[in-house]
């Protein structure tokens, strides 16, 4: 891409941050706006009719989560380079994108400039990430000990719902996707935090993506 212009796509909930990252990317010199989402739902209905190179994916979105939307963008379009522009850097988060397969971890406080570093850095290979989310990287992948591949003797059932979590769902939305509801979903998640001896979804999610539970 020398010398190329990058089209980046902007999937952002709040009006003012998603209209002031349009006029800074256009009023650069290496890139340009491609397409700017108020959230995942009309991302995953556009994006294709002018295929960005880059994706600046908020993670608190209504509707369709960052988390779950980097899995779907992925598999509809995995020439797209994903990169999540958050407030968030807490290590449930970043693990949690990272296995969704976000190619890179933005934190919103970062200057403009290092923003446009960072898609330089993507298009050229590499994995921008803000310095507070690389040290926690580095820390949670250190402190986190492989485990053996497992089934936990969890039912196809449960497996499901555990998956549904991992793409973002919340316990009202996979209900939904499962056709049952709310109070069966709890229930189940129940029998899931006996089986896995974990005592929160979060935990749960994190010791079924380090066990191969679910990907």
């Amino acid at each position: 891409m020398e010398n190329a212009t990058i089209r980046v796509s902007i999937i952002e909930d709040q009006k003012l941050t998603r209209e002031t990252l349009r006029t800074l990317l256009d009023e650069s010199e290496t890139c340009r706006a491609a397409g700017v989402f108020g959230c995942m739902e009309e991302a995953l209905s556009r994006i294709g009719r002018d295929l960005p190179n880059v994706a600046l994916v908020d993670l608190g979105l209504p509707g369709i989560s960052g988390i779950q939307g980097i899995r779907l963008l992925r598999e509809r379009y995995p020439s797209i380079l994903l990169v999540v522009l958050t407030v968030y850097d807490d290590d449930d988060n970043i693990f949690r994108a990272i296995c969704s397969g976000a190619h890179g971890y933005l934190l919103k406080r970062l200057p403009f400039a290092r923003l446009l570093e960072g898609i330089r850095e993507l298009m050229d290979g590499g994995s921008p990430m803000s310095p507070q989310v690389a040290r926690r990287v580095i820390e949670l992948f250190r402190d986190t000990r492989p485990e053996q591949r497992a089934d936990y003797e969890l039912t196809p059932y449960e497996t499901r719902l555990l998956k549904l979590l991992a793409d973002g769902h919340t316990y009202k939305t996979a209900a939904a996707e499962l056709r049952v509801t709310a109070y069966a979903v709890s229930f189940h998640l129940r029998n899931i935090y006996d089986k896995l001896q974990v005592h929160s979804k979060s935990e749960a999610v994190g010791k079924a993506m380090r066990s191969w539970l679910v990907r």
